[in-house]
């Protein structure tokens, strides 16, 4: 199993919402608002990096109001 962390950028205000969406993808094992250029910090397992590609570009970067990872 591959552990991989993403850090994501976010509307002003938008944290709880996309933390709550994120939360939901079974492959995140953490989750949690930051603070300082990056907004959010994710910890996601995978068996492989496939998966990995799949979670950030399908699930992850389609959350509304979430500028980048």
């Amino acid at each position: 199993m591959d552990t991989s962390y993403v850090l994501i950028q976010c509307d002003l205000g938008a944290e709880a919402d996309i933390i709550k969406e994120i939360e939901k993808i079974p492959e995140v094992k953490e989750v949690r608002g930051t603070y300082g250029i990056y907004d959010i910090f994710c910890k996601i397992q995978t068996d492989d990096k496939t998966k990995l590609d799949e979670i950030i570009t399908d699930q992850i970067r389609k959350v509304p109001r979430l500028r980048a990872t």
